[in-house]
This record gives C-alpha cells, structure tokens and sequence, in this order.
C-alpha cells in the first residue's frame, strides 16, 4: 500500500532533485562564464541526470495511484570561488541527497511498503555513483590546482563525459 507518508515525502524528493538540476545548471552557468566549457558540458548532463531523477519519482507516484505535487525551488546560488569550490559543493550536495534517499528508503522499511523499497534501491545505487564521480574530481583539482594547462587539460577530460 502506498501510504500518505511515502507520498508525500517522495514529492519531497521531486522538489529536491528539481532543486539538484537548478544547483548544477548554475555550476554550468559559472563555468561558461569563467571559460571552462568541458566542466560546463559535465554540470548540464548532471543537470539532465537530476531531471530524469526527479521523472522517476513523477512517474512512480502516478504508478502507485498517488498524486504529485510540485513545490517551489530555491534560487541557487550563482557564485562560487573557484572550480574546485563548485566541485566540492557539488560532492556535499550528492551527499546531502544521499541522507535524503537513505531517509526515504528507511520510511519504506518503517511503512512495510516494499515496492517503494524496490524501486528507492535503484536510487542509493546512483548515489554512491554520484559521490564518486564528484569525490574523484575533487581530488583531481586538488592535485592540479585552479589554474594553468592542468586544468585545461581536466577541463577537457570533463568535456567528454557521455551521460
């Protein structure tokens, strides 16, 4: 049975992971304006990534017979001090989202509902995915810096990224 608590904390969750692409969409922003294309490009699939996020849990509710209901989203913040900033506020950010997640699936076990339980799985996979990604460019910036042909060069690795 898909109990009120689930659904509404799961239209808390399309709130945040709307909120997530609006937060990487102004990373993409800072980067454009700092001429860092490649770490731009990986800021919009993230972007994109966040979106379809939040249409997993869109359609799941509909799936289970509950109603959405969409919340408003902060302003992002629009200045960060450099591209290692931007990358660490993102890997806090995707930790954030995983205590969120890590929340929601515990509701599940708590409300016996173990559709909701199979289908958050498939969410605390993508987390850890998401930490590391973030996490090993971090420290990739760390051991290049912010400046000079080493970046460049991250910035060009981070242009390729697929999906």
């Amino acid at each position: 049975m898909f109990s009120e608590k689930i659904e509404k904390a799961m239209n808390d969750q399309i709130q945040r992971e709307l909120e997530s692409a609006y937060i990487y969409l102004s990373m993409a922003a800072y980067f454009e304006s700092i001429n860092l294309p490649g770490a731009a490009h990986w800021m919009r699939i993230q972007t994109q990534e966040e979106e379809e996020h939040a249409m997993k849990f869109f359609n799941f509710i509909y799936d289970r017979g509950g109603r959405v209901m969409l919340q408003a989203i902060p302003q992002p913040p629009v200045e960060f001090a450099s591209p290692l900033d931007v990358f660490e506020k993102a890997l806090a950010h995707e930790k954030k989202v995983t205590g969120h997640i890590n929340d929601l699936y515990a509701l599940a076990v708590q409300e016996k509902d173990y559709a909701s339980q199979t289908f958050l799985q498939w969410f605390i996979d993508e987390q850890v995915e998401e930490e590391k990604s973030a996490g090993d460019i971090v420290e990739t910036l760390k051991m290049v810096g912010d400046k000079g042909q080493a970046l460049f060069m991250v910035d060009r690795q981070l242009g390729q990224r697929k999906d």
